[in-house]
């Protein structure tokens, strides 16, 4: 078994490489602006998973995948000869859910804001249903409070 420090080393000489070779020898016109966003290797380093996203709408983002598979050997080659490892990994490709996340995050955080003006547009006017600051505060001692539970009398002894 190797250690988790080879395999991030070798995941991240992975992302390099194909990002690399996908920029200056992949010359397929089905794929779109690709980012490599993440790789991770298995920890017998014989299994590689690339995530990418791609810019564009979802038809692009097919194509980019079809390109992407179909130039897998390519890109595999090339990873055995720039890592130097034994075995080279094979290559996934996997389309990343970050933008996705990311966008469902943001409309989250609209949809916060809007309820949140709506609570304070209903609360323009109001007063509360106590006092202002219902807390006793450290130097406001109530000795007519205590008075009354036998604990001082009126004359302050005990």
């Amino acid at each position: 078994m190797t250690d988790t420090a080879r395999a991030r080393k070798l995941a991240d000489r992975i992302r390099v490489v194909v990002a690399e070779t996908l920029e200056r020898r992949i010359k397929d016109p089905r794929l779109g602006f690709v980012t490599i966003t993440d790789t991770r290797v298995t920890g017998d380093l014989r299994e590689a998973t690339v995530f990418y996203t791609v810019y564009g709408d979802e038809t692009e983002r097919a194509a980019s995948a079809a390109a992407l598979e179909s130039a897998k050997g390519v890109l595999r080659t090339e990873v055995g000869r720039q890592t130097g490892v034994r075995f080279t990994p094979s290559l996934t490709f996997v389309a990343d859910a970050i933008p996705d996340t990311a966008r469902h995050l943001d409309d989250l955080l609209v949809k916060a804001r809007q309820q949140d003006a709506e609570v304070r547009s209903v609360a323009v006017g109001k007063t509360y249903a106590g006092e202002a600051d219902p807390y006793r505060k450290p130097g406001e001692d109530d000795l007519d409070g205590l008075a009354d539970d036998g604990l001082v009398d009126s004359a302050g002894d005990e």
